[in-house]
């Protein structure tokens, strides 16, 4: 799986046909435990990869931190629903012209005004080219775009300080739903006049900053404190975070054992048997917008073209994914039903074809004789991992079901790094087929399907090309309304079920432990504890 951070929920229609996004979220918050509103919470963290620019932060470690520090136009609930944070309102009669209003008296730390300049050039500056910002291609459909040029978002307009529009190539019903990543977030003119400096001491807008201008600790840690000009929707019940940067999670482990660390938003596979009886109700393991995957590219031999077809639906059924998920990973997997995850809205476990991810042997040596009797296997299946992830238990256990169900050689093939493995995969060099997985940038359907399946995506490495899909997947984006979206993404999945270029194995939980010194823990969509809501003392 890419090291990338982590959606379509419900978006109010307003009258007349036109798309608007409203403020509001579904559900109501349970009542908070009294706490010290000054108390500084201790949870985990690593070094950023990147200075912390909102638009070079790609993974995780920054992006604990820049989410913590800038509000966007919408924000997410645990749930992966929208509200609005800066934005007033996100409207559109065509889901392809879109008019943003933001709301008044927002201000960055260094009192400068969070207006449509704020946006509109942050998101230019990510987009141009040469400033080489990891999460550019988010913009790919804003009209004027360019990833080899540094071509200016001709389709950005300012009309006022608190309204400007955003023009669209194509229609995409869930735009909205994308302004809550880290990309989308806005910049000082202070922070654009010196953008190296900006990264290492950022001045934000969110609800905690900084706590001083040596706060980040290189390879340490970075200490946050509440951010007294924030009145939004993440007004924090704490002081501030102090987010430790761990090597290994054995010691993390260790430190919120002894209460030396208030939460730990990922348990080591040492503690999978232990967490729970030890920690009782200060336990998570729940889905998030996790999706892994097993590739099998069709490049290989046996496996194009019909003979291919019926291999790569007789691998799936093969594997038993119940089990591995009991026995390998102790319950903290969910075995996969589709593409995406649970936590999406616009999750399915009633798509056509489904059934080529339950155990079948009887099926799968069915299906397997058939393909033998166009071009009869030989040879062994590798399944290509890096073995610096922690997966060969996983891998083993796969490789041990197909050789149990079909009677062929089945091994794991390490390779020492992620990067290696990813360079093979680019290169179509592979030999057998590859783990595989994404985490979701934000809530929606079309992040776990537009980078990874149409035909020449940035992150289709097997070269998978099917027309009816992309069809599918363009219609669904074109959709006018996000349920109308899900309806033509769903089916687009079914074709991926039918092809199978991606095996879906599971879904990995959020699963997190927290000492007894805070309340009010509580994990979002995409694995990361709520911040603001955690009290403590």
């Amino acid at each position: 799986m890419k090291n990338r951070r982590l959606g379509i929920v419900a978006i109010a229609l307003a009258t007349a046909g036109a798309l608007a996004l409203t403020g509001c979220a579904s559900g109501e918050k349970k009542p908070a435990s009294a706490g010290d509103a000054t108390a500084i919470v201790t949870t985990n963290g690593s070094e950023p990869q990147n200075p912390l620019l909102p638009a070079n932060t790609t993974e995780t470690g920054g992006g604990k931190i820049v989410t913590s520090i800038f509000a966007g136009l919408v924000a997410y609930d645990s749930k992966g629903e929208i509200v609005n944070e800066v934005a007033k309102s996100i409207e559109s009669d065509d889901s392809q012209h879109w008019t943003v209003t933001l709301n008044d008296g927002w201000t960055f730390t260094n009192d400068e005004p969070v207006d449509s300049n704020s946006f509109v050039d942050a998101w230019n500056y990510a987009a141009l080219a040469s400033n080489a910002q990891g999460a550019s291609g988010f913009f790919e459909n804003v009209v004027g775009y360019s990833a080899e040029a540094d071509s200016a978002l001709t389709g950005l307009k300012v009309v006022d300080d608190t309204t400007f529009t955003v023009d669209l190539v194509s229609p995409q019903a869930d735009f909205p739903l994308t302004l809550g990543y880290s990309a989308f977030m806005p910049i000082p003119k202070a922070g654009l006049a010196d953008m190296k400096a900006f990264g290492e001491n950022p001045i934000g807008n969110g609800p905690y900053m900084l706590a001083s201008d040596k706060a980040w600790v290189h390879n340490e840690k970075v200490d946050l404190v509440t951010n007294p000009k924030y009145d939004g929707v993440r007004k924090p019940k704490n002081g501030g975070l102090s987010i430790i940067f761990y090597g290994t999670l054995d010691p993390a482990y260790a430190d919120v054992q002894g209460g030396n660390l208030d939460v730990l938003d990922t348990v080591p596979d040492s503690a999978f048997e232990t967490y729970q009886a030890e920690f009782g109700d200060r336990t998570v393991n729940q889905p998030a917008a996790i999706f892994q995957a097993m590739n099998i590219p069709g490049y290989i031999e046996h496996f194009s073209g019909e003979e291919g077809k019926l291999r790569r639906h007789a691998i799936s059924m093969s594997i038993n994914r119940d089990e591995i998920t009991k026995v390998i990973f102790q319950g903290t997997r969910t075995p996969a039903t589709d593409f995406t995850s649970p936590v999406i809205p616009g999750h399915s476990d009633k798509l056509k074809g489904a059934e080529v991810l339950k155990f079948n042997p009887t099926e799968s040596k069915k299906l397997w004789a058939e393909a033998d009797a166009i071009s009869p296997y030989t040879g062994t299946f590798d399944i290509a991992y890096n073995s610096d992830g922690g997966h060969q238990a996983w891998v083993d256990a796969v490789a041990n079901s197909i050789v149990n169900t079909l009677g062929i050689k089945a091994v794991g093939k390490p390779y020492p790094t992620f990067a290696a493995s990813l360079d093979d995969r680019e290169q179509q060099k592979l030999t057998g087929a590859v783990r595989s997985g994404w985490q979701g940038d934000f809530p929606s359907v079309s992040n776990f399907l537009s980078p990874l399946y149409p035909t020449g995506a940035g992150n289709n490495y097997e070269g998978y090309s099917n027309p009816e899909f992309d069809q599918l997947l363009k219609d669904g984006l074109a959709a006018p309304t996000p349920e109308d979206a899900n309806k033509k993404f769903q089916a687009a999945q079914e074709v991926l079920l039918s092809d199978l270029a991606t095996v879906p194995l599971w879904n990995a939980n959020a699963v997190g432990v927290w000492a007894d010194t805070v309340s009010n823990v509580v994990f979002g969509w995409d694995s990361v504890p709520m911040y603001s809501e955690i009290t403590k003392g």
